[in-house]
């Protein structure tokens, strides 16, 4: 029987299970979290970035996540610098040149502040600088792909957390836990 694992992952943690980065580092992973043999993530999230994470034992389903070809749709709540503008909505929503090439239309809305934990550390604030929050829908999963599509219309993004991954979503997870789907 396939394993399917949601992981709600904090912020500064690696999505993998070993750290490769330099020698005498030790950065946070999956590992930490995680005591489960034979489960991989399918897809990634940055070290920067927090929210849900599928782990599965079953390779063809992991590709099926992960593979963009299958247009497995992601969500993400985005809080950005700035008042987002209705401007900037649709020009998500047609889809946005990047440097890779445009981007898929995604969805785009505006979202009022979600109730979620605190980061730590906090994102940075500045005062004079207002933020708000977006809701946005992807069928793609290039590198950092929605912070570069929120700073290319103005709107370089603060805090990201991906609430759900196709019919996976993030529930009341916290950060660090996990439950099987």
């Amino acid at each position: 029987m396939t394993r399917v694992i949601l992981f709600n992952k904090p912020f500064d943690v690696l999505s993998q299970f070993t750290d490769r980065g330099t020698e005498g580092s030790k950065r946070a992973t999956l590992s930490d979290h995680i005591d489960v043999p034979k489960v991989y993530p399918a897809g990634r999230l940055d070290r920067d970035s927090e929210g849900l994470m599928v782990l599965t034992d079953n390779g063809k389903l992991q590709a099926k996540i992960s593979n963009p070809r299958h247009k497995m749709t992601k969500t993400y709540w985005a809080q950005v610098e700035g008042e987002i503008s209705d401007e900037a909505l649709a020009r998500l929503a047609k889809g946005v040149e990047l440097k890779d090439g445009m981007t898929r239309p995604a969805r785009a809305e505006r979202l009022e502040a979600p109730e979620v934990w605190d980061r730590v550390p906090p994102i940075r604030v500045r005062k004079s600088v207002p933020d708000s929050w977006l809701q946005l829908t992807i069928s793609e999963g290039r590198n950092r792909q929605v912070r570069r599509m929120t700073a290319v219309v103005g709107f370089p993004t603060l805090r990201l957390i991906r609430v759900r991954i196709g019919d996976w979503h993030l529930g009341q997870l916290q950060p660090g836990q996990w439950r099987d789907a």
